[in-house]
């Protein structure tokens, strides 16, 4: 539950204000919180007559506004990263991971705050919210390797008397476009700590819905010895964001959303010029084939499609199952699904959360009646959840299972986003494999088997980026990269792991030889100057 006012403005200090402005939430009894953008250095308060409500998922209450920033408040935040990035950039490289390890420390030593931040404004029960801020501790890690991981290339003697050296350089000024799903892991970790090793400077535009946990870490970011300006926070709507996409200050963008947003971003950004990276939607499949172990197989599908509510791009949506084992499967996941607890996302016993907002809600009601509509067989309809006293006003669904869903139906293609599973059943691997390979998305791939051949098999033939076998979501650590495909990717370079650094860095190379002081010139220089090899033996 959201804590007071009061208590709240103890913890969090300088990112809102609590003062007159809006009225009493009447769910929770509470003023609202003002919330503010971050320039240079400073929390400021938008000029802004627009401003978006933040709710609590569990209860339905109002607890903050976010300003949606002006035009001028926008480039103003892009002007900050541009004046800071000079003397950020010429930093030393040990020095800037020096700001993040202090960072580190203290998300560890904030991490129940925070935890209890993320799940009272996104609606993530206890253990899922920690995990979405621990997943911003992986990256921190990883990219304090800064280092090591930016050194370049050097070799003497590439053609007689000259050395090659490749060095990589920091480029400028990024913008950081975040989704609603992961107020925490995404803008924070999957964004930011990169970025700013490399010793290039970010704007920040927060999801509207949910702020709160990227402003909060934010202000961690300054407590942590991060230069003004280095990074900048706004939230701020469509067309004030579409700035971010043109202004010739940013150099790269990266976004995590919708795929017509994406396609948009991409377009957009690389039309001027821009670097991007675009994560986009997905529509992930599973193959449970006949030799899974189909107890504990179930169990995972159980935590894939319901964990977060199903509001992650590497849920598990849909389950192609072979025919031999289907009716035992569909049984046993709808009477597992059926014992999942709804309640409050703070409350530590709560099995499932409630959905973000209101309008996301009906979103995930309106896909359950286009499947009904188009004849998927529903055996678990989530549509009247249960939930504990208190939470009658929130935006909860309980788990949904389709069964006999068929190639047509759009509910088994499309992302629906919310605990709603899909099943195919399949007549065998190459069934399953060529409907999983028919979607557009290819972001996560699974296959439940004890078999070694099949799984290998898969692996190689699979469209999906990222693989699972036995593994219901298999996100791989922020070591490796996000390595979604077709739509669910729009990019050359991916989040995270190597291609990361590469994103967020351009390569120089130095070509260099040094003459004698008593050299004598030569009679003629070369058109090639010692550039090609063969041309010097």
């Amino acid at each position: 539950m959201a804590q007071p006012a009061s208590s709240r403005a103890a913890e969090t200090g300088r990112y809102f204000s609590t003062g007159p402005g809006f009225g009493v939430d009447p769910v929770s009894g509470e003023r609202p919180l003002k919330l503010k953008y971050y320039a240079a250095g400073t929390w400021q308060e938008s000029k802004t007559a627009k401003y978006m409500p933040c709710y609590n998922p569990s209860t339905g209450a109002v607890i903050a506004h976010a300003p949606q920033c002006t035009a001028e408040e926008v480039e103003a935040a892009i002007q900050a990263g541009v004046d800071a990035f000079p003397a950020w950039s010429d930093t030393p490289v040990g020095k800037r991971v020096q700001v993040l390890f202090r960072m580190k420390a203290l998300v560890d030593q904030n991490l129940d705050e925070l935890t209890r931040l993320l799940a009272t404004e996104m609606g993530k029960k206890w253990d899922e919210a920690m995990g979405d801020v621990l997943k911003v501790v992986e990256v921190i890690e990883f990219a304090c390797g800064a280092p090591h991981i930016m050194k370049g290339e050097a070799l003497m003697n590439v053609s007689p008397g000259y050395d090659t050296v490749r060095y990589n350089h920091p480029i400028g000024v990024f913008a950081g476009i975040a989704p609603w799903n992961f107020p925490a892991m995404i803008p924070q970790g999957w964004m930011v700590p990169i970025c700013i090793a490399t010793g290039n400077c970010m704007v920040l535009k927060a999801a509207s819905f949910v702020p709160q946990s990227a402003m909060r870490l934010t202000e961690l970011w300054e407590q942590a010895g991060l230069p003004p300006g280095v990074l900048n926070l706004v939230t701020a709507g469509r067309s004030e964001a579409e700035i971010l996409l043109r202004h010739p200050a940013i150099r790269g963008v990266s976004f995590v959303g919708s795929t017509s947003v994406g396609r948009h971003i991409y377009s957009t950004a690389a039309a001027n010029g821009k670097r991007v990276q675009a994560l986009t939607e997905a529509k992930n499949h599973a193959l449970v084939l006949r030799d899974c172990n189909l107890e504990r197989t179930a169990q995972s599908v159980i935590n894939a499609f319901c964990g977060c509510a199903g509001e992650r791009c590497m849920a598990l949506p849909v389950v192609c199952v072979e025919d031999a084992i289907a009716d035992r499967f569909v049984a046993l996941v709808t009477r597992l699904a059926a014992e999942v607890t709804l309640g409050a996302a703070c409350d530590k016993t709560t099995g499932m959360g409630p959905l973000v907002n209101q309008g996301h809600k009906e979103s995930v009601l309106k896909w359950i009646e286009t499947g009904i509509r188009e004849g998927a067989e529903l055996v678990l309809d989530g549509r009247t959840p249960k939930v504990p006293a208190g939470c009658e006003q929130g935006y909860f669904l309980a788990p949904t299972i389709f069964d006999r869903v068929t190639e047509e139906m759009s509910v088994g293609r499309e992302e629906v986003f919310g605990p709603v599973l899909c099943i195919k059943r399949v007549k065998g691997y190459e069934d399953g494999l060529r409907i999983m390979n028919g979607s557009r998305f290819a972001n996560g791939s699974v296959i439940y088997t004890q078999s070694g051949y099949y799984a290998r098999k898969f692996a190689k033939e699979t469209d999906g980026g990222m693989v699972g076998i036995n593994v219901g979501i298999p996100v791989p650590v922020g070591i490796f990269g996000f390595t979604g495909q077709k739509q669910s990717f729009f990019g050359d370079l991916h989040m995270m792991g190597r291609d990361g650094f590469i994103f967020f860095t351009e390569s120089r190379n130095v070509t260099q030889t040094w003459f004698a002081d008593d050299a004598a010139a030569p009679a003629r220089v070369d058109t090639w100057d010692g550039t090609m090899t063969a041309l010097s033996r």
